[in-house]
């Protein structure tokens, strides 16, 4: 549910207002004061809204209202108070008597505002427009070097990432013979019954393991040489021991 309005909108009189109306709304309110601005139209004989009752006696019709520019002082203490409240008009106005928070906006912005700005100071941070600009280029030129540092960052990358890929390529390459340097190193040493021509063609003999013979002379060589060091530790550890 909305707000309850405050008149009947087809019985209201809208328009300029007539200096009868100013009349009996001066003389109401100052006889009666302005109480509720809904019952007012009502009881001072007006065929009006509150609300535009209530703008009428507030911008215009009010005794103590000023008229004309802002003086020097006036126009200093708005600025004053521009740069700690903001656009806050009401709260303004309220601390300059006879202006209303209407007059106040209207003069900001068609004649205070374009002052400042003639001054070299900036109208919404109150602030010399250069060091506004300074402030906005410097924000810009970390923009790019941010941005130039994560090109550089991406482009490294991938630079690492395909000399690495070439590297491989060369490495292992159809033209290259790591493949046949590696076969040669793992090559063992042929039997003596062997043939010395037989392998496969790849000319490094047979394995040991490749007959039960080889692999039993293999196995028994192994033994012989591992009983012997473990025979030699222990000698070392007791001769030690004993000192």
């Amino acid at each position: 549910m909305g707000r309850r309005p405050c008149c009947d909108k087809l019985r209201v009189k809208k328009g300029p207002w007539s200096a009868e109306e100013d009349r009996k709304l001066v003389s109401f309110i100052l006889a009666n004061g302005h109480c509720c601005w809904r019952a007012v139209p009502k009881l001072a004989g007006l065929l009006r809204c509150g609300k535009s009752c209530r703008l009428r006696w507030i911008n215009y019709l009010r005794p103590d209202l000023k008229r004309g520019l802002l003086t020097d002082a006036e126009e200093r203490l708005v600025v004053d108070l521009h740069a700690r409240l903001g656009n806050r008009w009401s709260k303004i106005a309220a601390m300059l008597p006879g202006r209303t928070d209407n007059e106040i906006k209207n003069l900001w912005n068609t004649h205070i505002k374009k002052k400042l700005v003639k001054m070299g100071i900036d109208p919404v941070t109150h602030r010399p427009l250069d060091h506004a600009a300074v402030t906005a280029e410097s924000r810009s030129g970390d923009q790019m070097q941010s941005q130039e540092l994560q090109e550089g960052l991406a482009e490294a990358s991938s630079d690492d990432s395909g000399g690495a890929e070439a590297l491989l390529s060369s490495l292992w390459g159809e033209d290259n013979n790591i493949s046949a340097l590696l076969d040669d190193m793992w090559q063992f040493p042929t039997s003596e019954h062997d043939d010395p021509t037989a392998g496969g063609g790849s000319g490094g003999g047979c394995l040991p393991w490749d007959d039960d013979e080889g692999i039993c002379e293999w196995l028994l060589e192994e033994q012989e040489f591992i009983a012997a060091d473990v025979e030699s530790e222990t000698l070392v550890g007791e001769s030690s021991t004993s000192r």
